[in-house]
């Protein structure tokens, strides 16, 4: 599988200008089939005006990305803002090569720390997705803090982890020790897409990277605006699984 890596620096709550943004990193610049993830909160940034700019699910955002992933032929990973019948979540998306919706996922901890869980309900389930034969468990940002959410995720055998952030500059090397822990504890590729530049009260690095089964670093880069392009083999998932069983011996208690 291709992945890239879409490591950008959204304008501040301005839908619009991070469209043309994204249309000019990516549109005609990766590859037919390949897997496209975008940082959380995509379109806007790690806003706290739910109301103000969270969509229906077939809204003017998924309509971007969908007509992204035709024009492309790609597959997409993608930040929004939902609206449910006034009940506002942090949500990714998945749509398929055609632009249809496969699967979405609600963030299941919403950061406290930062007022989010006043603005946005938490989601309820985890979500595993199929890309290309593999199985594959979502997840954003503060997520990546709570090892039992991924441990689910293990203990269904998930090949490929992705969890897209807005991750601050202060707390980046929590970002790359869970990123490799969870990777580790369940032998599995994660995928950390990270945004970089400013927002009004924080600085973010990016360091969106990729590490495998065995907790080595694929890819990584910090501080660049750019789109990071990998391939991965689930035959090494398979081999790190079959050579170390350790995850047939979890109890989870």
């Amino acid at each position: 599988m291709i992945i890239n890596l879409v490591q950008y620096n959204p304008e501040w709550e301005d839908k619009e200008k991070n469209k043309e943004k994204i249309v000019s990193l990516v549109d005609k610049k990766v590859d037919e089939g390949s897997l496209v993830i975008f940082p959380e909160m995509t379109l806007t940034g790690f806003t706290m005006k739910a109301s103000k700019f969270a969509e229906k699910l077939n809204g003017e955002s998924f309509q971007f990305f969908s007509n992204l992933a035709k024009d492309n032929k790609v597959t997409i990973l993608a930040g929004i803002i939902e609206n449910e019948n006034g009940n506002y979540f942090n949500s990714v998306i998945h749509l398929d090569l055609s632009g249809k919706l496969i699967s979405k996922y609600r963030k299941i901890h919403p950061f406290s720390f930062s007022t989010e869980d006043k603005h946005y309900k938490k989601g309820k389930r985890t979500v595993i997705t199929e890309i290309d034969d593999w199985k594959v468990g979502l997840s954003i940002c503060y997520d990546l803090r709570f090892p039992e959410l991924y441990r689910l995720y293990g203990k269904r055998r998930v090949e490929l982890i992705v969890n897209i952030a807005n991750w601050p500059n202060a707390r980046i090397e929590h970002w790359r020790t869970l990123l490799k822990a969870r990777a580790i504890e369940n032998q599995c590729f994660i995928a950390g897409v990270n945004r970089v530049g400013n927002d009004p009260k924080l600085h973010y690095p990016g360091l969106s990277s990729l590490f495998d089964p065995m907790g080595n670093e694929v890819i990584s880069s910090a501080d660049q605006e750019q789109v990071i392009t990998t391939e991965i083999d689930r035959t090494k998932v398979d081999e790190v699984r079959k050579t170390f069983p350790f995850l047939n011996d979890i109890s989870l208690i």
